[in-house]
């Protein structure tokens, strides 16, 4: 098998299309089929089922083998990196995942400071939500990830602890107290949201020594706010989700203190390429961590 038929399964697998892998990899249509048979042949096992209705789809054993194949191209990648530090030259691609408020927050500064000194470095993005970027990991979509704990198989670096508030209308009868305990929100109706939410509010709610009873949950930040807005119940959200806030709502801190902790993630630190290491030490050049230590020392 070739490198560029290992790139070609990849890519089909990804975008669920002969048409648009050719296209990525500058292939006729023609070739991807010839490439694609002659890699089945080769292996003697199907690889992919070809259906009109339901598109291309990966066989069991293309499942197994895509993830094969992902840390291939990790080696060939760190292959020509190698080469490349030989030769004076910092290049590469990183593959990054993160959900969208941490995208927004962290990413542009990130992603300008490495571009400025390594032109040669090239940038793969992924937004998602946290079940979504810790698949990718696992099966190694990406590179490195931006998570909410709890944070899977992988090596996880603190990097931010990013504070909760509850949200309230203007005229609720709480929104004149700068600090709210939980106990007193326990007869409002609560929104719970899913985007990388969970785990914080029912760290919350256990510190406070109360049940987490919500009322709705919610997917998205967004939704949360205009049920907010609507008088539905109060939802609690992490700083930079209320960079703005609607006119009408306001965000009160919690008793006890409500945070959620961002971390950096990697499938393996010792196996991470010279590019991805460059973006985490950036990262924390950039952002210098301000969560408890965990104990861990980190070689980066």
């Amino acid at each position: 098998m070739t490198n560029t038929q290992i790139q070609l399964f990849v890519r089909i697998a990804e975008t669920g299309s002969f048409t648009k892998a050719g296209l990525i990899l500058n292939m006729t249509q023609p070739a991807v089929s010839r490439a694609i048979s002659s890699l089945e042949a080769e292996l003697d096992v199907p690889l992919l089922l070809r259906d009109r209705r339901s598109g291309v789809q990966l066989t069991e054993a293309g499942k197994r083998i895509l993830v094969l194949f992902r840390e291939i191209l990790g080696t060939f990648a760190k292959v020509d990196q190698v080469v490349a530090d030989e030769k004076g030259l910092q290049v590469g691609t990183i593959r990054v995942g993160a959900f969208p408020v941490a995208a927004a927050h962290f990413l542009p500064r990130i992603i300008g400071a490495i571009a400025d000194k390594h032109p040669g470095i090239e940038f793969e993005l992924h937004e998602g939500n946290i079940e979504e970027l810790r698949n990718w990991l696992e099966t190694r979509v990406i590179d490195v990830a931006l998570l909410i704990p709890p944070d899977g198989d992988g090596e996880t670096i603190p990097l931010y602890r990013e504070k909760m508030y509850a949200v309230l209308r203007d005229d609720h009868p709480l929104s004149d107290q700068a600090v709210i305990p939980i106990k007193r929100l326990l007869q409002e109706p609560f929104i719970t949201c899913k985007a990388g939410y969970e785990q914080p509010i029912v760290d919350l709610f256990e510190r406070a020594g109360v049940d987490l009873q919500p009322k709705y949950i919610v997917q998205s930040v967004n939704m949360a706010l205009r049920m907010a807005e609507e008088g539905l119940g109060f939802p609690i959200l992490s700083e930079l989700a209320l960079k703005t806030l609607p006119p009408r709502l306001v965000k009160r801190e919690l008793e006890p203190e409500a945070y959620r902790d961002i971390r950096l993630a990697v499938p393996s630190l010792g196996e991470a390429s010279h590019a991805v290491k460059l973006f985490i030490r950036t990262t924390l050049d950039l952002f210098p961590p301000d969560v408890p230590a965990d104990g861990k020392s980190y070689s980066i």
